[in-house]
């Protein structure tokens, strides 16, 4: 999936994330913007009510979108599951996507009325979805291969020892320039103050290649491997930052989701067990 192909699919689901949310709320908003005690005289009252037709529906499809989201993911994710047929990234963007759908159709099978139990089930989702909101960002932060997979930090050290090795071979650099090249070789630091540094740098490196001996184009092949060690090296600090975060996102994420998913199944237990059973 090339970029453009990768931004129509977000956009095309973030539109349908839209297009749901306007189509229920214009289609119901006659009934929702009454107060509870009116509800019952609305002409589709039968329709809209949590266990109406519509309302039950949005319930059990809202449960099922999430469900499936959070399966599909899990078997993708620890067990290698359509690993050969789509990337883990692409299949967390699908995961967002259907845990996004599914909470937006729970809101409105509740037609907006939370209480008791419930509305724990309802904060505990707000929370899940907020806090999956912020693991996606901090996902795309972690530095990765072309195949999507997560890079550790052997792996950049391992790329970086490769640059050195390339740099000390090469007769016509001289020792200032390659020790300017490899000063942060120690240094795992990520963000604005790192980029600017950087560029300093490069502007510095720039400099003294020109006043040595090598060719335009030899010039320009050590400044893009000096730059491309540079975002190894800050992709070092990314990474054990993200890493960090992770563990804290957990905290949030997890608790939160199990409670929920622990009360939806004892809301649709009571459910059965007083006889509610949509179309079926």
């Amino acid at each position: 999936m090339n970029k453009v192909t990768h931004n129509v699919y977000i956009g095309t689901m973030a539109s349908l994330v839209v297009a749901t949310t306007y189509y229920l709320a214009t289609a119901g908003y006659s009934y929702y913007a009454l107060p509870l005690e009116e509800r019952f005289y609305h002409p589709n009252y039968a329709w809209f009510k949590p266990s109406g037709i519509m309302g039950q529906g949005l319930g059990i499809l809202g449960t099922f979108l999430i469900t499936f989201g959070v399966a599909i993911y899990i078997a993708r994710k620890r067990y290698g599951f359509l690993s050969k047929f789509i990337r883990l990234k692409y299949l967390l963007e699908f995961h967002i996507f259907l845990c996004t759908t599914g909470p937006i159709l729970i809101v409105f099978h509740t037609s907006f009325k939370f209480g008791g139990i419930i509305s724990i089930a309802f904060w505990s989702m707000v929370a899940v979805v907020l806090s999956g909101v912020i693991g996606r960002y901090i996902y795309i932060q972690i530095p990765r291969n072309i195949e999507g997979r997560e890079l550790s930090i052997q792996d950049i050290h391992d790329k970086r020892n490769d640059f050195e090795k390339e740099f000390r071979n090469n007769q016509s650099l001289s020792e200032d320039i390659i020790n300017l090249i490899l000063s942060n070789n120690q240094e795992h630091k990520w963000g604005l103050k790192t980029y600017f540094r950087n560029q300093g740098k490069i502007r510095t490196l720039k400099q003294n290649l020109r006043k040595s001996s090598l060719s335009s184009v030899e010039r320009q092949e050590i400044i893009k491997m000096a730059k491309e060690e540079m975002t190894l090296a800050s992709k070092i600090g990314r990474l054990q930052q993200m890493q960090k975060l992770f563990k804290y996102w957990h905290v949030i994420h997890m608790p939160f989701a199990i409670i929920m998913l622990i009360i939806v199944l004892v809301h649709i237990a009571v459910s059965l067990t007083l006889g509610y059973k949509w179309i079926f």
